[in-house]
């Protein structure tokens, strides 16, 4: 269970946040609040685990928090404002919310924040390679490892909207599912069509054809916004002016 609280200065946005929390069985709402010192507490006392926290409030913003708090939870960002996802990714967030938040995007954020908490453990055998063989030039797709030993999923690379590395797994998401499999992003990188997908983060992989919007440093794929790291923005810039 992942004790959570939802923290805004509006106390129907945190209204909503506690009805979608309280629709899973693996979160537990322990409070909603308008006022982030008493947040600050409850997270300074070990009583959450995760926070769902608006990035604008009063008297201590969304990012003042994130730096009081540093590492004692974990944090999801909801704002109206996506001018601020970079921000709130630069501190680690698992994931940045724009309101209003529907439960279908509420449930990708909290399945992100479920393996952190909860990661999958992998098949300690031979059979546990995380592709069924290496992609070869020309083909449009691959076989990828599934949750059990032997099932591998086909994954057409015109499907694939972007890939997230989560420590020593990886989380690729198309418009109609995620697959989760063990490899490293870096692994992931050497596998994937140069022309068609590029690193922009430490923790991220895009399909260039699936950007909807670039805004600064952020990239909007469908309804996500995805950071673009500074180790990664002078080349993906360069690529993205290449692109015909």
């Amino acid at each position: 269970m992942i004790r959570c609280i939802a923290v805004d200065d509006e106390a129907y946005a945190s209204e909503i946040l506690a009805t979608h929390i309280r629709k899973l069985p693996f979160l537990e709402l322990i409070a909603t609040t308008t006022n982030a010192f008493e947040a600050l507490t409850m997270v300074q006392e070990g009583k959450v685990d995760l926070v769902f926290l608006d990035i604008q409030m009063p008297e201590l913003t969304g990012i003042q928090f994130l730096k009081i708090c540093g590492h004692k939870c974990k944090v999801i960002l909801t704002t109206a404002y996506p001018e601020y996802a970079l921000d709130g990714f630069e501190h680690n967030v698992i994931d940045y919310l724009l309101k209003p938040i529907s439960f279908e995007r509420f449930y990708k954020a909290v399945q992100k924040a479920e393996l952190l908490f909860h990661p999958p453990v992998p098949v300690a055998d031979a059979e546990n390679i995380a592709l069924l063989q290496m992609p070869t030039a020309g083909t449009d797709y691959m076989f990828i490892k599934g949750e059990s030993k032997n099932k591998f999923i086909k994954v057409s690379y015109d499907d694939i909207l972007y890939i997230e590395g989560l420590k020593n797994y990886i989380s690729v998401f198309t418009a109609e599912e995620r697959i989760i499999t063990y490899l490293t992003l870096r692994e992931m990188e050497l596998y994937l069509p140069k022309s068609r997908f590029y690193r922009v983060h430490k923790s991220y992989i895009v399909a260039i054809d699936k950007i909807r919007m670039i805004d600064g440093n952020s990239i909007f794929i469908k309804e996500n916004i995805i950071p673009v790291g500074e180790t990664y923005r002078e080349e993906f810039f360069k690529v993205i002016r290449e692109t015909k």
